[in-house]
């Protein structure tokens, strides 16, 4: 049977790409002193751009340039002017979307244009090239990542690979890989453009500054089919086939990644330091909405269009915003969109505003700055002009100077394109709404719709004015590809102890309706109703039950998962009267300065308001640092009350928890709880909480929802959680069968140490029970995460921090240090600690035993007596094989027959007690004797007068016993010290790469073995060990 290797993946890889026609090449081969050289020898595999490649195709492409010319933009392509890698990398972007700026002189003086650095129109006009295995040095780091791909000799892509047979080579491993590289190599993704890792089976692709979590699946090939990864859970739709080579046809195809590369990457800069630039790709749901949208565009702008765009309708948190922007840009660009001016509607200024935030956070993508209108004059000075232009207004805008007059026209241009964010009935009616103002100012525009709900059955307006569905991206898809994460829906009505006719009533009639809303003759028709039902929730007494109620419960789910919380009030009264009944609660949370503090309320305001309000009325200025703050996951700013601002269009990933207390229902319900569905690092889902009775609303949004076509459900039910979570704590239970750690859960300190001592003995006793128990720990720590503060939850709650103990306890204590990033990484999650326990360390089992951590170099023989003594007799084993294994990966490092020869001897004697050869005492004394040996083999060289580089070459030339006794100790140590002066002399960079330096190391040796008379028959196996000793060695040399 043929095994599957990395090996065979990258060929795999190779072979996918030479049939999407890229050229494939191994990296040793065009070195400098390869077969075919392409890079400078002067450089000694510093260069990471294939000049050749470059400058021919620059020459190809901008034929009209003279030498002089091409030879500035090559210079200009290749040498980056700022320390950041980043800055380097969106200077890069602008390059390769605009072109590099050069000048020369001309016959008749200077002149100016530009290079292109890619054939836009004519992919096959550019140089594409696969590379694997290229080596890259830099501060004397040695790199070679997997694959690489060049486009005309720049390196636009890096590909890292691991195998999917093997349990330990995840696809995580593979970026942390990528991150090595980023930090130890920069030069070479100066000019990325994607990451990409897989294992074959899974496959995942992200950008220079994306976290683990914002690394993505691709799902399509041609934006019609889909398809699901073999073994994963998650996704249900779509055929079955691997991820690579889906996202290799899909994603690398040469026609979509020239697209993909010039208009579907950006780089957001809220205006702070380079650390805060963030690198966006599109997701493929993303990137095929927005071409589909561009070509109805074409056909609805044209003539003969009808100027019905039609509606986006992706998910909320799935991108939208960012979709919007690539979607602009793109048309921009356009050459038959002949400069349009495209206008961006909204209906609230605070949605103007944070839509415009995000725009301009991308307006190199734009080419242009976006202005927003100020008032109707200033709407009417932006519009009335011949072209281009990227205009915000809010819908209102176009309402005619005087009630019941028709609006003047702005513009007979055809190529105007307004872009509506989250189009409903009430805006755009031909009749009496504010289309009919649009289209009377705009006659010849056209139009497209961009939303996160469906349209409603009902409504026939918004396709009269839009047309129909463009894309779909519902809830199911968005949670199955991991680009938001499921919300559960808690009642706390039952919590808040009134009696019936304290209770306030919400029917359907009043769902829609808010204080703030814009109509007014349905405003007045309810303001009788809204004031009887706002005089009700915002009783003294009513808040109060409610502010306790939430101040508990946002505390114990911050105990299983950091995070933040929005509360949503009724009015601007409410929000003041809840911020100061939960401040008296928790003063420690309040603060006067609106830099610091745990709780505040982003609200609007004027002067003439209460004045126990003022304090909470901030400038627009204000409200943004406050918004900054409470993204950021790291400030303490935690809770924010609000009444209207922050429900639809705002991003904060690490928000968990929403809290409502005010009507709300169709459309504007299901916009508001996706606040809390967006990705953050191992965040399993987010909670809406409902204080006021909405259950009823949710069905009927959700309804809607389904009957357009949409899949997965808006929110889960906590009893859902609550069932996850007490199978899977059954499932760790399960495990302990026949082991009582009831006693441990609540014990003291000292006492606690020693039960999580014996259970881990315990959990190291069964079949592969620590991988199995590490596994189900983490997923039901996920599980709690969702469903706390629930009471089964709280129930169970010190048990399952007792299982998170051992579980740390269990790494700590077992897995190796080469392998410990993964178990560190960043987390939402958090480790519970019982509040019967005090002490809040996890168990250092060495301390539990009773042991000092012992330094491996020189284990002392009353350390390896005390470790014989343990009664844990399984953990004694794991402790010392830790130990061994993370000495002997050092060792290998130095000296390969020698690491070789001991993980051997670890290896056999794991086996035997495997095999049940040996009890576990018998291989604790086999482990106990290697120990010892690998100390005494540290003083050989000593002893021997060698150095360790010395002592490494030794070992390799004495592995034949023959040559021992023919030659002896003092000729071996001689032959070994010329080895070790002659080779380090004569290796350079990437040697073992290239046969022919390879070849000229091998002639050295032997002929260094002759010279000394080492036995002919045994010469050609010393020559191998020592090339591989070399091998090894080069590294530590290059290094130093």
């Amino acid at each position: 049977m043929t095994k599957i290797t990395e090996d065979a993946i990258e060929q795999t890889t190779l072979e996918w790409l030479e049939n999407l026609g890229y050229e494939i090449v191994y990296g040793p081969d065009i070195a400098f002193d390869g077969q075919a050289p392409e890079r400078d020898a002067t450089a000694n595999y510093t260069d990471v751009v294939l000049i050749g490649r470059l400058r021919s195709a620059l020459e190809r492409i901008n034929p009209a340039l003279p030498v002089d010319a091409i030879d500035e933009a090559v210079r200009k392509i290749t040498r980056p002017e700022s320390p950041s890698l980043i800055e380097n990398n969106r200077t890069f972007q602008k390059m390769l979307t605009d072109g590099v700026d050069i000048s020369w002189m001309g016959a008749d003086g200077e002149k100016h244009d530009k290079a292109w650095l890619v054939d836009r129109i004519n992919p096959n006009n550019n140089d594409w090239l696969a590379v694997n295995q290229f080596t890259v040095v830099e501060n004397k780091r040695e790199r070679r990542p997997d694959v690489v791909l060049f486009v005309n000799g720049l390196p636009l892509a890096v590909i890292e690979l691991k195998n999917a047979a093997d349990e330990k080579a995840t696809i995580r491993h593979a970026y942390n890989q990528l991150q090595t590289y980023k930090d130890q190599i920069p030069s070479l993704f100066t000019y990325n453009e994607l990451l990409i890792i897989s294992d074959g089976m899974q496959a995942r692709a992200g950008t220079l500054t994306s976290g683990w979590d914002r690394f993505m699946p691709w799902r399509t090939i041609k934006g019609t089919d889909l398809y699901r990864e073999p073994g994963n859970e998650k996704q249900s739709d779509g055929v079955v086939q691997p991820g690579l080579e889906t996202l290799l046809k899909g994603m690398l195809d040469r026609d979509w990644l020239l697209d993909y590369c010039l208009n579907f990457i950006t780089f957001e800069h809220d205006g702070g330091d380079t650390a805060s630039i963030a690198k966006k790709a599109a997701g493929y749901h993303q990137y095929h909405a927005v071409n589909k949208a561009v070509e109805c565009t074409l056909e609805a702008t044209a003539e003969a269009g009808d100027r019905r765009i039609g509606v986006v309708w992706h998910t909320q948190g799935s991108g939208k915003s960012l979709s919007m922007t690539f979607y602009a840009g793109k048309i921009i660009k356009d050459p038959g969109m002949e400069n349009p001016t495209v206008v961006i509607l909204t209906d609230r200024n605070d949605l103007d505003d944070q839509l415009f935030g995000t725009f301009s956070a991308n307006k190199d993508l734009l080419r242009q700055k976006p202005v927003q209108a100020e008032n109707r004059a200033n709407l009417r000075e932006l519009l009335a002009v011949g072209s281009g232009g990227v205009v915000f207004t809010t819908i209102q805008k176009f309402l005619p100077e005087k009630k019941g007059d028709t609006h003047p026209e702005l513009s007979p241009r055809r190529n105007i394109v307004v872009i509506a964010d989250e189009a409903h009935r009430s805006q755009y009616d031909f009749i009496d709404g504010f289309a009919r103002h649009l289209h009377d100012a705009l006659p010849n525009a056209s139009f497209i719709g961009f939303t996160g709900t469906p349209i409603e059955s009902d409504d026939r307006n918004t396709p009269a004015v839009f047309g129909d569905y463009i894309d779909k991206y519902d809830i199911l898809r968005a949670v199955e590809d991991g680009a938001t994460v499921p919300i559960y829906y808690e009642s706390r009505l039952a919590r808040i102890e009134l009696n019936e006719a304290e209770k306030p009533t919400i029917d359907p009639e009043f769902e829609e309706i808010t204080e703030g809303e814009e109509e007014e003759s349905r405003k007045q028709r309810m303001r009788s109703k809204w004031a009887s039902i706002e005089a009700m929730v915002g009783t003294e007494k009513r808040i109060s039950l409610v502010a306790a109620d939430l101040v508990d419960h946002f505390e114990t789910r911050q105990e299983a998962m950091d995070g933040k919380a929005l509360i949503v009030c009724m009015s601007r009264r409410i929000c003041v009267d809840m911020y100061n009944a939960i401040i008296k609660l928790r003063p420690n949370w309040h603060s006067d300065d609106d830099s610091k503090g745990q709780i505040k309320i982003v609200m609007s305001g004027s002067a003439s308001d209460e004045l126990a309000w003022q304090s909470h009325i901030r400038t627009k200025k204000a409200r943004e640092a406050m918004a900054k703050r409470y993204k950021d996951a790291k400030d303490e700013l935690k809770l924010v009350i609000v009444r209207d601002m922050w429900l639809t269009g705002f991003d904060c990933p690490s928000m968990h928890t929403m809290y409502l207390d005010k009507p709300m229902g169709g459309h504007n319900l299901m916009q508001a709880i996706a606040r809390v569905n967006r990705v953050f690092h191992d965040k399993p889902g987010g909670r809406v909480v409902d204080y006021l009775g909405l259950a009823d609303a949710l069905k009927r949004a959700l309804s809607n929802y389904t009957a357009s076509g949409g899949k997965g459900k808006a929110t889960l039910d906590q009893n859902e959680a609550i069932a996850v979570l007490l199978e899977k704590y059954e499932v760790v239970r399960d495990m302990f069968h026949g082991f009582d750690y009831a006693p441990i859960v609540k014990a003291p300190a000292a006492q606690r140490m020693t039960g999580i001592a014996q259970a881990m003995e315990f959990i190291l006793g069964l079949e592969d029970g620590k991988k199995r128990y590490l596994q189900a720990v983490t997923v039901l720590s996920k599980a709690f995460a969702l469903a706390v503060p629930h009471e089964e939850a709280l129930a169970i709650r010190d048990e399952v921090g007792l299982f998170q103990e051992i579980r740390a306890s269990l790494v700590k204590a077992t897995v190796s240090d080469s392998e410990k990033s993964l178990e560190e990484m960043e987390t939402a999650i958090r480790q519970l600690v019982s509040r019967a326990v005090s002490s809040t360390e996890v168990v250092d089992i060495f301390a539990a035993a009773g042991l000092d951590k012992p330094d491996i170099s020189i284990l002392s023989d009353e350390f390896l007596a005390e470790v014989q003594q343990l009664p844990q007799r399984n953990l004694a084993l794991e402790l010392l094989k830790k130990l061994l294994n993370d000495e002997i990966k050092t060792r290998m490092r130095k000296n390969v027959v020698q690491a070789r020869s001991f993980a051997a001897m670890l290896e056999e004697a794991i086996n035997k007690y495997q095999n049940r050869a040996i009890e576990a005492a018998e291989v604790i004394e086999e482990l106990i004797k290697l120990a010892k040996e690998m100390r005494e083999a540290q003083k050989r060289g000593e002893n021997l007068g060698l150095s360790d580089d010395e002592i490494a070459f030794y070992d390799a030339l004495e592995v034949n016993d023959s040559a021992v006794k023919l030659l002896g100790d003092d000729t071996l140590k001689l032959i070994a010290q010329e080895l070790v002066n002659s080779v380090k002399r004569s290796v350079s960079v990437d040697w073992t790469k290239r046969e022919n330096a390879r070849a000229q190391i091998r002639v050295m040796v032997k002929r260094i073995l002759r010279k000394y008379g080492y036995p002919p028959d045994m010469q050609a196996k010393a020559t191998e060990l020592v090339l591989e000793q070399a091998t090894v060695l080069c590294k530590e040399w290059t290094e130093s």
